[in-house]
């Protein structure tokens, strides 16, 4: 029985405060790993990682202890004690009222490490121009504005340079519009050079055929001849019909785009196998109605895979942000669902990831 439910209330101030000390260490321990991966266990950076992270860990410790003790304190009956304990509730306030503040500074550290890692493999990588230049064409900064169409993007690099992530957006026709996100397995150069060119070859055959499935057949016999077999890509190709108010498409072994459509979430699941797989691989397509406000989301296994222990992201959490706030402005959506990965993962993304959301206005 709660003798003094006073002292209660500060055990739970104190228990919270622990909880956001803990969730700002975990960022600073990730940013710690990242760092000592990066630099090795002595560096600069680690050392100074290390001592943040177990400032934080020292003090969540020391909140959650707190809270033990005041709470078996709040079941006696001697009251000597309350008036030192309720003064805890001062350090107790402020970290509830800095708390917000304290994990984004965690953040920022965390954000901060892959950015300054980032511009370090740029400047280690001057020497190696066209690999860049290849990654800017396979996912481009821009993108073209259509006319009836919101469109956001988001690109983010794993461990390397080289990607074999790719997205395209292009009017084939005066009121259609093809879009399409593809992912080549492997890293390095030559998944970059595949995708490069799978990106290109599929614009030549889905200017020729309306149908997206016949496109990715034709392509899908080119890739097949080249005698490359371990070169299996993923990808799904969508084609909006703005005069018929329908979207059309076709995928070949890419995990499954999802459209909001009459309120609720849809999948649009795989049509056919992975390109090369099968050099006689049947594919086909499939239409549903597009109706002002509808959104696709098309995106890569790099966010699919983001793994905690032996768990994954997965699909449906994936639908679970979209179907949340389906009205949120697109590139919004595509950085909370970064953000959702990256506070899912245990570990840093190592893959590529790729995200592409379209909305017709």
């Amino acid at each position: 029985m709660v003798n003094r439910p006073v002292l209660l209330v500060v055990a739970v101030g104190c228990l919270v405060a622990a909880i956001v000390w803990g969730r700002s260490a975990f960022r600073l321990e990730r940013a710690w790993r990242r760092i000592t991966h990066s630099e090795g266990a002595t560096g600069p950076g680690s050392a100074a990682a290390r001592l943040g992270f177990r400032k934080e860990v020292h003090t969540m410790l020391l909140y959650f202890l707190l809270a033990i003790g005041i709470g078996f304190s709040s079941l006696s009956v001697n009251p000597e004690f309350d008036i030192p304990l309720v003064l805890l509730l001062i350090p107790v306030g402020l970290s509830l009222r800095f708390g917000r503040q304290i994990l984004a500074e965690a953040r920022l550290t965390e954000e901060r490490w892959v950015l300054e890692r980032r511009a370090q493999e740029v400047l280690d990588q001057q020497s190696e121009l066209t690999p860049m230049r290849w990654s800017a064409r396979l996912a481009p900064d821009e993108l073209p504005a259509i006319q009836g169409f919101e469109v956001a993007h988001l690109y983010e690099p794993g461990m390397g340079a080289m990607a074999g992530d790719f997205y395209d957006l292009f009017p084939n026709g005066p009121t259609r519009l093809a879009a399409v996100i593809g992912d080549v397995a492997g890293h390095g150069i030559e998944p970059s050079i595949t995708a490069f060119q799978v990106k290109y070859l599929l614009r030549v055959f889905l200017t020729q055929y309306r149908d997206p499935a016949q496109a990715i057949e034709e392509l899908n016999v080119v890739l097949s001849a080249q005698g490359r077999p371990e070169d299996l890509v993923s990808l799904c190709t969508v084609v909006f019909d703005q005069a018929a108010a329908t979207l059309r498409f076709a995928s070949a072994g890419h995990p499954p785009a999802w459209v909001w459509h009459d309120g609720e979430v849809r999948p649009l699941r795989a049509t056919g196998p992975l390109l090369t797989l099968d050099p006689n691989g049947a594919y086909f397509s499939r239409e549903i109605d597009l109706d002002p406000g509808d959104v696709l989301l098309l995106y890569t296994d790099g966010l699919t895979e983001a793994r905690s222990g032996d768990q994954l992201f997965g699909e449906e959490r994936i639908a679970q942000v979209l179907r949340r706030d389906p009205g949120e402005e697109l590139a919004g959506l595509c950085k909370t669902l970064l953000e959702a990965a990256r506070d899912f993962a245990s570990e840093p993304l190592s893959d590529d990831v790729a995200i592409l959301a379209i909305r017709r206005t």
